[in-house]
């Protein structure tokens, strides 16, 4: 993607800017690449910037927009990134066609001339156009897409990244001597019944080494038949701590 050569020019709007960018550097306006566009686009407000020019709101919001879809596309689920991206290239042709009949307009068509009032026509209200079923699925869609754009991430895009929950192994060393305070044996399995997740299962498992190593529990038996007991006078410091 070859850099700007600036001579500064003058855009009606952000689409504007973003369609001068796409045409200069010949992109797919239906397949964007938003990382490099993002980079020219902010190059040019920079620029806008040093030469004291008055940037409106609307550039700052586009950059804005471009910033979220770029960091939509970094997350493990990036469809509503795609659906930006989409909204975005739907946006950018229908202002390509509409500054293309306004070119065509322009030369036929001066403001000098003389016009007619409009005749006082009644209104057809009735929408007589008819579409095939997948493209009413799709507008309905891109709709929904509009709405997501304003909501931030669900809570699940993050699950894989920095959801964990923590269980104490304090906890569960206690949980274990409850068990066996009758002085009666248990199964070794059963402790780890009440798990409810790997992360309880492991520190329910240190927690039975922690005791094994302090002298305070001990296995009996192999295989499906080990058994957990409390180690005579074992408890007895667990029992002053708690």
């Amino acid at each position: 993607m070859e850099k700007i050569s600036y001579k500064l020019e003058v855009f009606e709007g952000p689409l504007d800017l973003l369609l001068h960018l796409i045409e200069k550097n010949k992109l797919n306006i239906y397949d964007i690449q938003i990382s490099e566009l993002l980079e020219q686009y902010m190059e040019h407000i920079q620029l806008m910037q040093e030469q004291d020019l008055d940037i409106a709101g609307e550039f700052l919001d586009m950059a804005s927009r471009l910033v979220q879809i770029k960091s939509a596309m970094l997350l493990p689920k990036y469809e509503e990134a795609e659906e930006l991206k989409k909204e975005l290239s739907g946006q950018l042709v229908e202002y390509q066609k509409c500054k293309r009949v306004a070119k065509i307009l322009a030369a036929n068509i001066s403001f000098d001339s003389y016009c007619r009032e409009p005749a006082k026509i009644k209104a057809d209200m009735t929408y007589k156009r008819s579409h095939p079923p997948e493209y009413l699925v799709s507008a309905y869609m891109a709709a929904v897409g509009r709405g997501k754009a304003k909501v931030p991430p669900p809570e699940d895009a993050f699950s894989g990244i920095v959801k964990r929950r923590i269980v104490s192994v304090n906890s569960k060393i206690i949980g274990v001597m409850k068990k066996l305070w009758s002085g009666k044996s248990v199964s070794y399995h059963s402790v780890f019944d009440d798990a409810q997740d790997k992360s309880e299962l492991v520190a329910t498992f240190l927690a039975i080494l922690e005791l094994i190593k302090g002298k305070r529990v001990r296995i009996d038996g192999d295989g499906e038949n080990q058994s957990l007991k409390m180690i005579s006078g074992g408890g007895k410091d667990w029992k002053k701590e708690n």
